[in-house]
């Protein structure tokens, strides 16, 4: 047995006090006239008999009272495996969940608010020397230090709910980090949350074996949530007036069936679509509404469940932008081709820039949703390394290789984005022999196909080369490619086998040319997202804008300005927030008074799912060394000491003193030492 504070056993010298009342106890005593005492001594030797034996027994149980009361004050403790040194200066990480899902309710109200009360409750059971860290979802750097308990307790009061989501070995290492400046001191590590399944996969913790770690689990109520997954465009450019259909993923989290859940779609605070929704449980859906009558410009959309009591994730945001018009490029040697020209012109959306090979402006690639190659003879080198980074960054490119083409240039540029390169001319008159209906760009070509198509007919072709990445859009006999279509980085590239010249084919004055050329150009752009999701996106990339010395870019949002750390690179620009995004919704970005993009942001879903890991998978977590602490109603600042200190046994000397003091009340009030005395006076009188 040990004792916390030693000092106290000097107060034992105290136990010579009862024992000097006890030998000089001066009782006064009253005379009494007998006639006759020849039988008074039988009688006073038992009564002395039995008043050494009361006033024994009180003597015992006032110094056990004692005794126990001291011991109660040094507070004795019995050892366990992991008692600490209570003299050495102990470092403490305490985690506080603050994600979305610690809003939901117990008994006790919000586990939030039971999260701070556990926490205080923590420090409460270390010493006023002992130092603390308090760590939230927010990682601020405002945490990465060591205060007080004074201060904990005023840094705890401060937490609120926070959009951030971290999983479970992030935050330990974020407090093994700072514990383990702390050469010299005991390092102890609690976490206090819901533990929701998103948090770890069941997985060990890497931790470092001289730290504790306790987990707390806080217990919410089972409650019913329906949300909003994910939003997306089924066409990727969007015209003024033109009708958009817009497919929204809503995900019901709970073991029941939800009903008839309202939703409704906002694009710039006016209603577009309403509609009405049934999932099954735990199981997610795909519904299509259809949007109308844009304007050209950026929208803001909104979605909106009405789906108590769980709020948090009832709205989703997006943003995309309806462009008055499509700029294309179309690059040739000297000579413009009049079939692209002509297919262009037929339609006012698109604004068509024809320029000559030696004449591109490289900077200028990134505002092109599409480029067109047609009819050069050689593609420099340092063509093709911009068209390579153009393709990549999301940019659509159409090869139309030229009659007397370089076939050496045309590799160089196809080859590095894996796409199928000229290799020979072949001679021979023949007739494309089928198109691919499932690719993307004849999806809404035709209404019904012939089972006899007109196709095509060729009189000679460039063999292309194999790739296995490309997709044959059409193809000649002997599974030859006649035009392909190939995925590279964030774009696509489409290479035709023949020039659009009449030796070679008729695919430029076909009926089918027209509107793939349209699909291509529609399907085309930088396919910026819709959504970006708080606290993932290090890096926002989006089409390079530029700036000048001292102008700023700046995220708005009502009142709220952010200015993020902005770095121009080949093709595009990327944005950097740093956590700076804290509160969901769409943000315009500024460039002076002009907006450049509007950004939409969202919660992480995560957080939807209010489904939490067991007791069990709390172990299979847990190091060794570790403990689960029960949260439940009582404080945890006994369970925290008993892990530290070990078994405490003051409350028994409590009790044990108190149990002496009654034990002296009820000697000194009900134990007669003079009913012998009545006995012998009635044998006097007979």
């Amino acid at each position: 047995m040990h004792f916390l504070y030693p000092a106290f056993l000097f107060a034992l010298v105290s136990l010579a006090i009862p024992i000097l009342v006890h030998l000089f106890n001066f009782r006064r005593y009253q005379k009494v006239y007998f006639s006759n005492v020849q039988f008074l001594k039988q009688v006073s030797e038992q009564q002395s008999s039995r008043r050494n034996l009361k006033e024994r027994l009180i003597l015992a149980a006032r110094l056990f009272a004692l005794t126990f009361l001291v011991l109660a004050f040094a507070r004795p403790y019995l050892n366990n495996s992991q008692t600490i040194n209570t003299s050495t200066q102990q470092s403490v990480s305490i985690f506080v969940d603050n994600s979305y899902s610690m809003e939901t309710l117990n008994s006790e109200g919000s586990l939030l608010d039971q999260a701070r009360q556990k926490a205080k409750e923590i420090a409460s059971a270390y010493g006023v020397n002992d130092r603390f860290q308090l760590l939230t979802q927010d990682f601020e750097g405002k945490h990465q230090r060591l205060l007080s308990r004074d201060e904990f307790n005023d840094a705890v009061d401060a937490v609120k709910i926070s959009p951030q989501n971290r999983n479970l070995q992030q935050v330990v290492d974020r407090q093994q980090n700072l514990l383990g400046m702390q050469a010299n001191s005991i390092r102890s590590i609690y976490i206090i949350s819901d533990f929701q399944k998103n948090i770890s996969n069941i997985t060990p913790l890497k931790t470092d074996s001289t730290t504790k770690i306790n987990f707390i689990q806080l217990k919410a109520n089972e409650l019913p949530n329906v949300a909003v997954d994910s939003v997306w465009l089924l066409s990727a450019t969007h015209r003024p007036g033109e009708s958009e259909k817009l497919v929204v993923r809503l995900h019901n989290y709970a073991d029941t069936k939800a009903e008839k859940i309202p939703l409704k779609i906002l694009i710039n605070h006016e209603q577009k679509a309403l509609g009405s929704y049934t999932i099954n449980p735990r199981s997610a859906q795909n519904d299509t509404l259809s949007i109308s009558a844009l304007q050209a410009g950026w929208q803001h959309g909104e979605v909106t469940l009405q789906d108590n009591p769980v709020t948090f994730d009832n709205q989703f945001y997006f943003s995309f932008n309806v462009k008055q018009q499509m700029p294309v490029l179309l690059v040739d040697d000297d000579k413009p081709n009049i079939y692209l020209q002509a297919v262009f012109a037929s339609d006012k959306f698109f604004s068509v820039k024809d320029v000559p090979a030696g004449n591109v402006d490289y900077a200028g690639l990134s505002t092109y949703p599409v480029i067109v190659l047609s009819d050069i003879k050689t593609i420099s080198g340092g063509l093709a390394q911009q068209l390579k980074v153009y393709i990549v960054k999301g940019g659509s490119l159409v090869v139309f290789p030229a009659v007397d083409a370089d076939l050496n240039s045309y590799k160089l540029l196809l080859q590095s984005v894996n796409a199928p390169y000229p290799v020979k001319i072949q001679t021979e008159n023949i007739k494309v022999a089928s198109i691919n209906l499932q690719s993307q760009v004849f999806k809404g070509i035709f209404d019904s196909f012939p089972r006899n198509p007109d196709l095509p007919v060729v009189n000679k072709y460039y063999q292309l080369s194999k790739s296995l990445n490309s997709e044959s859009l059409m193809a000649l006999p002997g599974d030859n490619i006649f035009w392909a279509s190939n995925s590279s980085g964030k774009g696509k590239v489409y290479v035709s086998a023949v020039p659009l010249n009449d030796d070679f084919s008729n695919l430029q004055r076909h009926a089918l040319f027209l509107p793939v050329m349209f699909r291509i150009a529609l399907l085309s752009g930088y396919d910026q997202p819709l959504f970006y999701t708080i606290g993932q996106n290090e890096a926002i990339e989006i089409p390079t804008v530029q700036t000048v010395e001292k102008q700023l870019l700046k995220l708005t949002k009502d009142s709220l300005n952010i200015i993020p750390d902005v770095r121009q690179q080949e093709g595009s620009t990327l944005i950097y927030l740093s956590d700076q995004v804290q509160q969901s919704g769409t943000y315009n970005l500024q460039k002076q008074d002009s907006t450049a993009a509007v950004l939409a942001f969202n919660d992480n879903r995560s957080e939807s799912d209010l489904s939490y890991l067991t007791h069990t998978d709390l172990a299979k977590i847990l190091p060794k060394s570790g403990a689960i602490l029960q949260a439940g109603t009582g404080s945890l600042k006994n369970a925290v000491t008993d892990i530290n200190i070990g078994l405490q046994l003051w409350k028994l000397c409590i009790i044990l003193a108190l149990i002496f003091l009654a034990a002296e009340i009820l000697l000194v009030r009900y134990y007669k030492a003079n009913k012998q005395t009545i006995f012998a006076s009635d044998k006097v009188s007979n």
